[in-house]
This record gives C-alpha cells, structure tokens and sequence, in this order.
C-alpha cells in the first residue's frame, strides 16, 4: 500500500473499512470480546493479616481520617474528606467535620491532617530482569514509590507467585503480566504465523489467563501484525507493541495503529511515520546487534524528521491525528532511557550506594554483551541528539494528549541505570516535560492506565473502588517528589529551617496498608547484603577515596 505523504487521516475511513472487510474473512472481527477475570471486590475480610512490620491489613474498618483527596480522573484535589475502606473497597467517602460527633470510627484510623490520598499508580510495563535480583526487592522498590500494580515482562518469573499476590500471602503489587504471541499454548512456529489460526490462538491465550500481549516478534510481517492484533482484541485481551528498529519499513507507529496494536510503547516507530521515504537514512556500516550503532540512530532519526519543516509539521500533524483517530494508547517510557542524554547524571543518581542492587549495577556496567549496556563510546554529541530527541518526542506527546489521545504510564526500567521504583516518579517528571498539566500527568498512571487494562474499578479514588490508594505527605500535583520515599526539601517559613517531607507514607493495595519507611529499610538491607565484599569498578574507580598512607615507623 502506497503511503500517503499528507492527510493521513483523510483516508483513514477508507483504510479501515479495508483492514475490517479483510479481518471479517478471516472471522476476527464479529466476535464479541470476553469477559476478562478482573479484580475482585472483598468488602468482607476474612481475617486481617500481619506481615511483620511492613504491612497489616485488610481490615473491616479502615478510616482515613480529614484527607485531601486527588480523584486520578484529571481532577483537582477536593476535601478534606473521610474514608471508609471496608476490606479492599472504598465503601464510604464523607466531608470531614471535625465537630461532627458521629464521625467514622474503625478498626484502624489514619489521621490525614494535611495528608493528601490519591490512587494507586499502574506501572503497565517493566522487568524483574534476572534470578539474581530479587522480587522482593523489586516489589518492595515499586510499592513504596506509590505503583500498585505492574506489568512485569518477565512472564516466567511471576508464574508461582500470580496467586500468592492475589490471595495477599505475598506483599506485592497487582501482576498484569506482558506475554509474546502464542504464549501459554503449545502452537507450532509455522501455525503461529499462520493468520487463519490468529483467532484460535488469541482465544485459547485469554482463557489461559493472558490479557497484555506484545506483538514484537511480528513487526516484520504486516500481514499477521495484523491478524493478531485483532484476534486478541476480539477474544478480549490488549495488545502492545515495542517497535522494532529493523522492521520499521514494514510496521512503524502508524502501521502498528491502523493494524489495530493496542498501544506503543517507547519513542520507536513514530519519527519514521513522518519521513518522506519508507527507511531513514542509516549509515553504511550500520549493524542492528551493535547497540551502539542502534541506539545512535535510533535518536537521530528524529533529527531527520525534525530539522526538515515539511517533515516535522506531518509529524506533530498528519500523524498525531491518525495515531489518535485510530484510537492507540501511547506509552512512552521516558525514565529508562535518560541515561543516553547525561550519562554521569545517570551513574552518579545519589540513591545508587544504598538502594540499586549490586545485581542491577553490574547489568548496567557498560559491556557489549549486555542489552542496554551500551555506554562506552558514548560521545557528547551522541547525548546532544538524546536531548533533541527528548524535546521533540515531548512535543509529539503534548499534541496527541491535546488532541484526545490516551497517554499510559509505564517505566520499562530496570534497565541503562534507571532504578526501578525511583524511576515511577521520574517518569512523571519527564512526561510533565512535554507540557501536560501535572493532573493529567497523574491521570496517565492512574485512571488511564487502568482504563487501557480494561479494569473499571482501579485508578481512582471513587466509592465503590478498590482500595489502592496512596497516603502522601504533601500534594503530588503540586511537586512529584513528594512521592520518593524520602520526600522533597521544603523550607519552614517560620523559623526558614530546611526539612524532608515524608514521601508516601502508607501504600495501600487490596485494602493491606504498607508502612513505607519499613519497606525502604528491607530493600536497604537486601542492598547492603548485595554489595558485601564488592571492588570498585570502572564508573566507580575514579570517584572512591584511597585509604591514607600511614607514615613509616608509625606503630599503632
């Protein structure tokens, strides 16, 4: 199909009507979507759990007591209010009045006075990387920094832990994992790319309890991109893709949107929708495997698509429109790949010595061998087209948000020196560079991102929804810091002494309250365990103080 260079979105009518007719042959478009299990609402607990000094909960009564209280639908703050959580569900949501004599009483009472309550965040993407870094440090890392329900992409990891989490016998956030086409079925290779068999296989994924499926693997075949991604639409799951640099001749972002992909995560895809040939303009000794050479490109070609007028204003127009016409989330996982636009910013991040696993800081070490560990020979101007990359990717976010498009929080870390849990609040800081407002920026990782997993009662704070909920020292509309474990520094304006602001003090999921300095004083000591007996390395070297020399004949 010739692309069209302008107007994308005048022929969309036409092209989807095609892609439907086509899809309808192959009887992935009739189908009614299922119904998915979702999260179950517990307003009676069987009985109230303690785990150790780190949790206990749910209860029959909680009260969060005189609470301001950001909505996550985009909504300002609004109370004070009083909170009754019976179980795992928001039962009751009253004006505080400090005179009323039958004010809300429980087993449990949280007194908020200038506390503020917001939703749980859903972090829709990110890894538990390997054996060697553990998931209680990864869940502990992510709870406390205010995400109360992931999308690890290490499907394998999470297989003997899916109902310890949802029965709480575990403290961890809600598990949505992310599986490949043809995940959790025993179809051949060949029947995998086999578009008839799409909608077999889509429902036989659902029942077997898939719902985030990436599509990867077939971003080098339009045809069954395609058939898959309606199938699993029909059968009633969601899809997404990360989009392949080698491929993007054949499915760039606009492709992947027009053949019915859920949402896109990253920056792939979207610069080579805009340019006026179907490849950018790869050096000749470009090598795909050499990470180097792709995440250099992989900037640049937004220098392409951006210092030319006519490409740029197709990019920011014409393809915005289209992208939202065809009603794609975006997610765009800005936390994990600053590190390329300030590379010592990134290794000298002060929570490094006592909060990044030993395990992680090697995988970030820069090594040739490594995925995303590919900083050496990293040069200032390679950061330069980082920082222009950054500024326009930011502009293609602000418009397709203006525009109506749904924009979803996901963080991809623990990957190129982003800690994961730290890189939950970075990634608020770096969407809120492209010009939303920090309530919408909010909204994404909350009422948005529970939208796109097809969960009605996550991602606000709203009677009758699950009890995900953060307790926060400060308003995070006003400043994201609030939500790091050790807050923001604010200034008395009394007595102008300096002081931290307490970060999240209580994350609340499934109704269980967490005592979050608790939890940073496990994942410190799962690090300090880490570290124990380790040599500094070649980012560490240059930066660790020699022990003194002690002077001949000194005896002691």
């Amino acid at each position: 199909m010739q692309r069209t260079q302008s107007g994308f979105p005048l022929g969309a009518p036409i092209l989807a009507t095609l892609l439907g007719v086509f899809l309808s042959t192959m009887g992935l478009a009739t189908p009614a979507r299922a119904q998915l299990e979702r999260v179950a609402l517990k307003p009676s607990p069987s009985e109230t759990r303690s785990y150790g000094e780190l949790a206990e909960g749910p209860y029959e009564r909680l009260v969060l007591r005189n609470v301001m209280v950001i909505p996550g639908h985009g909504g300002p703050a609004v109370g004070p209010y009083d909170i009754l959580v019976t179980g795992n569900v928001i039962a009751e949501m009253r004006r505080h009045d400090r005179n009323d004599p039958e004010r809300m009483q429980g087993d449990r009472i949280i007194q908020g006075d200038n506390l503020y309550v917001m939703p749980g965040m859903l972090n829709l993407h990110l890894h538990l990387r390997e054996e060697a870094l553990p998931l209680d440090y990864v869940f502990y890392m992510q709870l406390a920094t205010g995400v109360t329900s992931i999308g690890p992409a290490e499907e394998g990891r999470v297989q003997d832990i899916l109902e310890a989490e949802r029965n709480n016998d575990i403290l961890a956030p809600r598990q949505f994992p992310i599986y490949g086409w043809g995940s959790k079925t025993d179809y051949s290779e060949e029947e995998l790319m086999n578009p008839e068999m799409a909608p077999q296989i889509a429902r036989e994924m659902i029942a077997n309890g898939v719902r985030q499926v990436y599509l990867n693997s077939l971003c080098w075949n339009p045809t069954m991109f395609g058939a898959a991604a309606q199938a699993i639409e029909a059968a009633g799951g969601v899809t997404g893709v990360h989009i392949q640099p080698g491929s993007t001749s054949q499915v760039n972002a606009l492709d992947a949107a027009r053949l019915g992909v859920s949402m896109i995560v990253h920056h792939y895809g979207y610069a080579e929708s805009a340019l006026n040939r179907q490849v950018q303009n790869y050096p000749v000794d470009y090598n795909f495997w050499d990470e180097n050479h792709r995440f250099r490109e992989a900037a640049q070609v937004w220098i392409e698509a951006g210092e030319n007028p006519e490409t740029r204003q197709r990019l920011l127009n014409d393809v915005v429109d289209s992208l939202v016409y065809y009603g794609v989330t975006m997610q765009p996982n800005r936390a994990t790949y600053e590190a390329n636009r300030d590379i010592i910013r990134a290794q000298g991040l002060p929570w490094h010595e006592k909060y990044t696993h030993q395990a992680l800081w090697d995988w970030h070490l820069p090594n040739p061998d490594n995925h995303a560990s590919f900083q050496y020979n990293w040069t200032s101007l390679d950061e330069y087209r980082w920082h222009y990359m950054y500024d326009l990717w930011g502009d293609l976010i602000y418009e397709f948000n203006k525009r109506g498009g749904r924009v979803a929080y996901g963080t991809d870390d623990n990957y190129q020196w982003s800690t994961g849990g730290f890189g939950n609040i970075r990634e608020l800081q770096l969407v809120l560079e492209s010009g939303m407002h920090p309530l919408e920026v909010l909204r994404s990782a909350t009422y948005n991102s529970a939208e796109f997993l097809m969960e009605p009662k996550l991602g606000m704070v709203q009677k009758g929804y699950i009890a995900d909920l953060l307790v926060v020292d400060g308003s995070p509309a006003e400043n994201f810091r609030y939500l790091y474990p050790f807050g923001a520094i604010n200034m008395d304006p009394e007595t102008r002494e300096m002081y931290r602001t307490r970060g999240i003090i209580h994350t609340i999921k499934d109704g269980v309250v967490m005592e979050n300095d608790k939890l940073m004083e496990e994942v410190a000591r799962i690090v300090a365990e880490s570290k124990e007996g380790v040599e500094p390395d070649i980012v560490t070297k240059p930066f660790v103080v020699a022990p003194p020399v002690r002077p001949i004949g000194d005896g002691r």
